[in-house]
C-alpha cells in the first residue's frame, strides 16, 4: 500500500513568475510535483497519481487552445480531475481553465481588473472561501472573466465582476489572487511585462499605488488566506486517504 504522504500535489505553472508562492506552505508534509506546461512543454501526470492540484495564472487566454495546444491538454485533464473528485484549486487563468473544462464561457471583461480591491463572500460556510468572509481585500490582475460553470456555486463577487470564485464538487476556481502579498507583488513588478500592464491601467505611479495597497491589505489578508490554503490541504489529505484505501476512482 502506498503511504498517503507520498502522493504529490500537482502544481501547474504557465509562466515562471506566477508560481504558487504562499500556497505551498500548506503542503509542507507532502511532495509537490511542479509542471511548467507552457515554457517547458512538460506533460501532466495521470489524474490518479496525484493527491490534488493547483493551476496557477498567466498572461495568456484560456481560449488560446489553438495557439497553445498545451492548454487544451490542461482542460482535458481538469475535466477528468473534477469527474474523479480530485481536489483542484485554480487561480486566475487556472480558474478560467476549470470553467472551460466544465463548459462555461471565458471572455474579455469590459475593462481590466487590476489592483487591490475587496471581494464579498457569498457563502460563509464554504470550506475554503468561508475563511475570507464576509469581505476581504485581495489582488486582482485579469482582463478576462467567466460565466459560472453549470451546476456550480458562485462563492464571491467584486464590484466589477459578478463571479470572482466558484465551486463544483471538490474543485474551486478563483479569479483573484489569494496567494499574493507584498513580496509576490514586488516580484511581479520586477517582470517588465507585468509592470507595463500595471502602468497601462494605473499610470506612471502604478507601482507605488500597488505597493501601498498591498501593505494596507496584508495584516488581515495573510492569516485568512493561510487558513484557506490549510483547508484545501485538508481536502487533499482526505482524498489521498480515500484513494489509497481503494475507495476513490
Amino acid at each position: 500500500m502506498t503511504p498517503t504522504g507520498h502522493l504529490p500535489v500537482l502544481v501547474v505553472r504557465h509562466v515562471t513568475w506566477e508560481g504558487p508562492h504562499r500556497i505551498l506552505r500548506a503542503f509542507d508534509d507532502r511532495p509537490v510535483h511542479l509542471v511548467d506546461t507552457l515554457p517547458a512543454g512538460a506533460a501532466l501526470p495521470p489524474v490518479d497519481t496525484v493527491a490534488g492540484a493547483v493551476f496557477m495564472g498567466g498572461p495568456m487566454s484560456a481560449n488560446d487552445t489553438d495557439r497553445l495546444p498545451q492548454l487544451a491538454a490542461e482542460i482535458t485533464w481538469l475535466r477528468q480531475a473534477v469527474a474523479a473528485d480530485v481536489p483542484v484549486l485554480g487561480i486566475c487563468l487556472g480558474a478560467q481553465l476549470i470553467a472551460r473544462a466544465l463548459g462555461a464561457r471565458v471572455y474579455p471583461a469590459a475593462t481590466k481588473e487590476l489592483g487591490w480591491a475587496p471581494i464579498d463572500i457569498l457563502d460563509d460556510t464554504d470550506p475554503l472561501l468561508g475563511a475570507l468572509a464576509p469581505r476581504r481585500t485581495v489582488l486582482h490582475w485579469h482582463g478576462e472573466i467567466l460565466d459560472p460553470p453549470p451546476g456550480s456555486a458562485v462563492l464571491a463577487r467584486s464590484a466589477q465582476t459578478a463571479c470572482q470564485a466558484f465551486r463544483v464538487g471538490n474543485a474551486w476556481g478563483m479569479l483573484f489572487h489569494p496567494e499574493a502579498d507584498r513580496e509576490l507583488l514586488d516580484e511581479w513588478l520586477a517582470e517588465p511585462s507585468m509592470a507595463a500592464e500595471a502602468e497601462q491601467v494605473h499610470g506612471p505611479t502604478a507601482a507605488h499605488r500597488l505597493r501601498a495597497d498591498a501593505d494596507a491589505a496584508e495584516p488581515e489578508l495573510l492569516a485568512t488566506t493561510d487558513a484557506m490554503f490549510a483547508a484545501f490541504a485538508t481536502r487533499i489529505a482526505a482524498h489521498a486517504d480515500r484513494y489509497v484505501a481503494g475507495t476513490t476512482a
